[in-house]
């Protein structure tokens, strides 16, 4: 009953077995990046293939959603999984940086365009009552899988090593560390192409079939229909809200993934300890902040809460960037987790609920494009900002020490860094409240708005 529909039940299904393929996806190809590299480039090895997972997504992501919008969708998640389940079929083979990086551009492509035509299809097979808790369980099928994949890493590459020497095995590569993991990865994919073949999905209404839709939109027209999801969006103010929310809020969360390690250990002084207790309150928040909003989805107002929690992840984060100890921050750092995850779950449940079908593929892609754009920032900026702010606080504040309110605070660059995170965050959550507080027609006048396009 949790899952709403039979149908989108079997949808989790395929999107749990193409989370745990893409888990281990990647820390296969991380493996594999940093054995051809070698000890001395293997690290720049493993950045050359990582960031060919991410600018595709910055530079093709709106596009893909145009091809999504006009194609049958079950057939372009079919074409996605298969597609990745024979490049990763070849990988064990790849003998070059180069070829690996080509290897995850064609990767990436696949997944751009399978990413928008998943969250386009929810909608049109679970109720609106559900989707809250489909969104749930989507989050569960991205990032819970993750430790299920890794331990099957683990135990393929011991695998691996066990029947190193056979004929068979060697033909195969499985005595290469990871190996295994991208033939099981294979598998996966091929399995949720399957799920997907076996989906009765309903049709989408007003969709048209023409040669136009098989062979693709060419520029003027993707262009066009760029333009018309645009003008869907500022005819929103719950849609904008939500990508001013959830993307800019992301610029400031963001900056923990680089810092975090820096500001347990230099302001705290937890170690490495600290730091993991921090890891672990922040993914049981997002837990509580998951089931919490799934189970209370039909009692919460929710364009005012999802506000409310993009605000509170930025005050959490502020409190937590300004305790000195460690079991103040834990807390703190629960609530920016247990926040952050209601405002994801939110925030793509109002999107379900707000855009028609005709811009669903453009909308997700978009946003997916604004997450990834905000997220390569706040990695790269925060390090910067971090090395400015040290060198400004050493010459401002020779001691370390601020004077704020009769109080001595120790103001090293990594806690004026986060200070500015949270500050990011909170303006993102003032700036979705004025956003939604001049609301406008919702969906259906919308498609009025855009119809005319």
């Amino acid at each position: 009953r949790i899952f709403g529909s039979r149908r989108f039940f079997r949808l989790w299904l395929g999107m749990v077995c193409s989370a745990i393929g893409d888990w281990l996806g990647f820390l296969a190809t991380a493996d594999l990046a940093a054995r051809l590299g070698g000890e001395r480039s293997g690290a720049l090895a493993v950045g050359f293939v990582f960031m060919a997972r991410i600018v595709p997504g910055l530079l093709l992501g709106p596009f893909m959603g145009v091809l999504v919008d006009r194609w049958d969708r079950k057939r372009v998640m079919i074409t996605c999984d298969i597609g990745r389940a024979l490049v990763l079929l070849s990988l064990p083979f790849v003998g070059s940086v180069p070829g690996l990086i080509v290897a995850s551009l064609v990767l990436e492509l696949f997944t751009l365009a399978w990413a928008p035509a998943k969250e386009a299809t929810v909608p049109n097979i679970v109720p609106t009552s559900h989707l809250a808790a489909a969104n749930s369980l989507s989050i569960f099928a991205g990032y819970g899988t993750f430790p299920i994949a890794a331990a099957l890493f683990g135990a393929f590459a011991k695998f691996g090593e066990a029947v190193e020497g056979g004929w068979f095995a060697d033909t195969l590569r499985f005595g290469q560390e990871g190996s295994l993991g991208f033939y099981v990865d294979a598998a996966t994919f091929l399995v949720a192409a399957s799920i997907a073949l076996s989906l009765d999905l309903p049709r989408r209404a007003g969709r048209v079939e023409s040669a136009d839709d098989n062979r693709g939109p060419s520029i003027g027209v993707a262009l066009t229909d760029l333009a018309d999801a645009m003008r869907f969006i500022r005819a929103s103010p719950v849609i904008r809200a939500v990508n001013i929310g959830l993307a800019t809020g992301l610029i400031g969360g963001g900056m923990l993934v680089p810092l975090g390690k820096i500001f347990i250990e230099r302001v705290l002084g937890a170690g490495s300890a600290g730091f993991g207790l921090f890891l672990t309150v922040l993914g049981v928040g997002v837990a509580a902040g998951v089931v919490g909003v799934s189970l209370g989805q039909r009692f919460l107002p929710k364009e005012r809460t999802f506000v409310l929690v993009v605000l509170g992840s930025g005050l959490c984060l502020f409190g937590a960037a300004s305790v000195t100890t460690l079991t103040p921050a834990a807390v703190l750092i629960f609530g920016l987790g247990a926040c952050a995850g209601t405002a994801y779950v939110l925030g793509f449940t109002l999107l379900h609920e707000t855009v028609t079908d005709e811009f669903r593929g453009r909308i997700f892609a978009a946003l997916n494009t604004l997450v990834r754009l905000c997220l390569v920032v706040s990695f790269a900026v925060g390090p910067f900002l971090t090395q400015l702010f040290d060198g400004l606080s050493a010459r401002l504040f020779p001691t370390g020490k601020a004077t704020l309110f009769g109080l001595e605070v120790f103001v090293p660059g990594i806690r004026v860094t986060l200070w500015l995170a949270a500050v990011i965050m909170i303006l993102a959550g003032v700036l979705a409240a004025r956003t939604v507080g001049r609301r406008g027609p919702r969906a259906a006048s919308i498609d009025k708005a855009s119809g005319a396009t």
